[in-house]
């Protein structure tokens, strides 16, 4: 005998039950020292992008007394946003309120470019199309 044994094949999905899943990390963290009126939020992996947007949106709020942000560090991609509120607004709300603004403002946007893009793309059939879908 030459001490060769014969296997078993792997049942399917083997592998990945034995990989563990790593809990994904929160990208938005409440910063120390925080009440219900004024507080500091730290945002993973974000950038001027959101942040001059976000503040822009939270800004027109009638109840956001102040809104700022900044990048503490142009290495690291960590967006840290202030939000102060008159008494009795809850600073997660006006949160919670600000970021669905935005989207609601972005999916306006995209459906605009799209009527315009496809607009486009139908008076200039006759040629080849500029812009693809």
């Amino acid at each position: 005998m030459n001490g060769d044994e014969e296997m078993a094949d792997a049942t399917p999905g083997a592998e990945a039950a034995e990989i563990e899943a790593k809990p994904e990390r929160q990208r938005l963290r409440l910063l120390p020292g925080s009440t219900d009126t004024a507080a500091s939020f730290a945002f993973e992996k974000e950038d001027h992008t959101l942040g001059n947007a976000l503040r822009y949106m939270i800004t027109k709020n009638p109840d956001v007394e102040f809104c700022g942000y900044s990048i503490p560090h142009p290495s690291e991609a960590v967006l840290h946003l202030r939000i102060q509120t008159w008494d009795g607004v809850s600073v997660y709300e006006v949160l919670r309120k600000g970021l669905d603004d935005l989207s609601d403002l972005c999916d306006a946007v995209e459906d605009k470019f799209t009527i315009s893009r496809d607009f486009f793309n139908t008076a200039h059939s006759s040629r080849t199309t500029l812009v693809d879908s």
